[in-house]
């Protein structure tokens, strides 16, 4: 009984934490990333997709690279949500699109591109996923 409740605080992580633990991970892997850009996205996502994200490896970056036309993608391959914040669309986009990956719990491999409505955009070339320096994506699908 007293190692059930000692695992306990690991489980019962509140939602400010797991906010705090997405903004740390894109502090510590995306170059794009700043507070100001990365925390009201990552507040936007619904807690429970964060946490599947989290235990996934899954990292949400902002990316200023990406064009107005095409402000949201999912770097299949590394396990990265790019999105633009300087595209106001942006926000709702990758949000939609995070939310219902995560429910799946469906990762494909591709690079997923959407436009500035959440539509898919097939053969679009965007910017190529780069971490920080040093930072290594855990990225893993069981």
């Amino acid at each position: 009984m007293l190692a059930l409740l000692a695992s306990m605080p690991a489980l019962a992580e509140s939602d400010r934490e797991v906010v705090e633990n997405m903004v740390t991970r894109s502090a510590n892997v995306c170059p794009g990333h700043s507070t100001e850009r990365t925390t009201p996205t990552v507040k936007a996502v619904p807690v429970g997709a964060l946490r599947v994200m989290l235990e996934r490896g899954l990292v949400m970056c902002p990316d200023r690279r990406l064009d107005a036309d095409a402000p949201a993608a999912f770097y299949g391959r590394v396990g990265v949500f790019e999105w633009n914040p300087e595209v106001k669309e942006s926000t709702a986009v990758i949000v939609k699109q995070i939310d219902a990956m995560t429910r799946k719990d469906d990762y494909p491999q591709d690079t997923l591109v959407w436009d500035a409505k959440g539509q898919p955009l097939k053969q679009r070339t965007v910017p190529a996923f780069e971490a920080k320096p040093g930072a290594a994506v855990l990225y893993h699908v069981e």
